[in-house]
């Protein structure tokens, strides 16, 4: 009973005793609870430092280029059609779908058996004509012959006409043989009359007959040119599309069989806005022949051809705006009429501009540049081009400035910033919020402080893994600090 009687006192004395010790834990608890209540444990803040990229404002001449999307189109192209009607009884080599020719080289031949009877019957025309003409010839100077002679006859009736009449005023000569000598000579007058119809008549024959010998010469060209007809050939060279033809067909009078396309005469149409459209005009207000650049990918390769602006469409078309200009188009190997491709437009040349990416200026036109103490500041800027992810403004104040090259949110007039250049460290350091991200290269010294600060730092904080806790402090107890790194820790120390 004695040693129960013991045991018990003694756990209770052991209870009282954690009682005691918890309520005094309690106790310092709330006051320390309260105590911060109270006061106000501000950690002193840091200004925050941000790394950017800057580069040097060089004011020079630069050549905008306009880019847009075109078509490329063929400036000599033919449709191959048949002229006359027929059997096709002959396909020439490389009559085919993209088949190469020749100029001058047959594309089809057409049945001329009908076509060669004509051209015999206009050549038996022909002979028929030119032995007429040859007969009224003929005539003709037999009819000038008669006349020669009817004519001599009436001179002959004419003197002896005259001799009768002097007998008769003399006495010597009867009337009668006077009558008689005349009525003589007007029968020779009547003779010579008649031989005149004569020789017209023949002359009209020998008129009819060369007539007709010219139109016995035209039908018989003619005919040879519809038998010539039957023969397509290609007037330059060129490829074929839209081939559809087969040997042994009928085909009809202009039927279209094949479309002939110089790949070697071809231009580009592209649609610009009437902005655009107005750099590439002079002061006359005419279209500048702009050089002009096409290039087509094709799995991975660039085919690129030259060329200059060539035209403008008459009209801009219902439904649409800006203006639709055409390139013709130098050696373009490669390329087929049809192909979508890029083009790109050599504006005139404009001077004091500068370059830079889209991420330097904002949506206000505003640029940061460095200033004293490397504070930014904040600039207004002219932007008179766009390029890609590129703009050119008017150089002005920014000549020989250090502009920020990407622009964040977390950046503006005032800030402080821990400018890289390019050659000394290739990198755009960036904060929590995204400001830019140093590469592996990239380092920094530090000084004490902010080297003690930063160990500190990794060494009290218990999340980190281990492996990676000595890493870091190896790196940061190097000389030269990857600025990543240090950019990262600050960030998380608020500073």
């Amino acid at each position: 009973m004695r040693f129960l009687r013991r045991s018990l006192t003694g756990l209770f004395l052991v209870a009282v005793t954690l009682a005691l010790i918890a309520l005094a834990a309690q106790t310092v608890r709330s006051a320390i609870e309260e105590r911060m209540a109270q006061e106000s444990f501000a950690r002193p803040a840091r200004e925050r430092v941000y790394a950017v990229n800057v580069v040097t404002a060089k004011p020079e001449r630069i050549v905008p280029v306009l880019e847009a999307f075109g078509e490329v189109r063929a400036t000599r192209q033919l449709e191959v059609r048949t002229t006359t009607g027929g059997q096709v009884i002959e396909i020439g080599q490389g009559f085919e779908e993209g088949g190469r020719v020749q100029a001058g080289q047959l594309l089809v031949r057409v049945d001329p058996s009908d076509l060669e009877d004509a051209l015999a019957l206009a050549d038996t025309d022909l002979a028929e004509a030119e032995a007429e003409v040859r007969d009224a010839t003929a005539a003709l100077d037999i009819a000038a012959d008669d006349l020669a002679s009817a004519r001599a006859q009436a001179e002959l009736r004419a003197q002896a006409l005259a001799r009768q009449q002097d007998l008769s005023r003399r006495g010597v000569g009867t009337e009668a043989a006077t009558e008689t000598a005349a009525l003589a000579a007007a029968a020779a007058d009547q003779a010579v009359l008649s031989r005149r119809s004569a020789l017209a008549n023949a002359e009209a024959r020998v008129s009819t007959a060369e007539n007709t010998l010219d139109r016995r010469r035209i039908a018989r060209a003619e005919a040879e040119r519809r038998l010539s007809e039957t023969q397509v050939t290609a007037p330059f060279a060129g490829a074929l599309s839209g081939v559809s033809l087969v040997e042994g067909r009928l085909v009809t009078a202009n039927e279209q069989i094949a479309t002939l396309v110089d790949p070697a005469a071809l231009e580009v149409s592209f649609r610009l806005s009437t902005a655009q459209y107005a750099r590439l005009v002079d002061g006359a207000g005419d279209l500048i022949p702009a050089e002009v650049t096409v290039r087509l990918a094709v799995s991975g390769v660039d085919l690129v051809a030259t060329g200059t602006i060539d035209r403008e469409s008459a009209e801009v078309g219902e439904g649409l705006t800006g203006r639709l200009l055409f390139a013709r188009l130098g050696t373009a190997a490669g390329f087929r009429p049809g192909d979508f491709v890029t083009v790109e437009v050599r504006e005139p040349a404009l001077d004091d501009i500068v370059a830079r990416p889209s991420s330097a200026v904002d949506a206000a036109s505003t640029a940061l540049v460095l200033g004293a103490d490397d504070r930014l500041e904040e600039l207004p800027v002219e932007i008179l081009r766009r390029q890609g992810d590129a703009v050119l403004v008017r150089a002005g104040a920014l000549g020989g400035r250090e502009v920020v090259t990407e622009r964040t949110p977390m950046l503006g007039a005032g800030i402080s910033v821990r400018p890289f250049r390019p050659g000394a460290v290739a990198a755009g350091a960036q904060d929590g919020a995204g400001a830019g991200a140093a590469t592996s290269e990239a380092t920094i010294a530090l000084d004490a402080d902010r080297r003690a600060a930063l160990i500190a730092f990794v060494n009290d904080n218990t999340r980190m893994p281990a492996e990676a806790k000595d890493r870091i402090l190896k790196q940061l107890e190097a000389d030269e600090v990857p600025v990543s790194v240090v950019e990262r820790l600050e960030s998380r120390m608020g500073g």
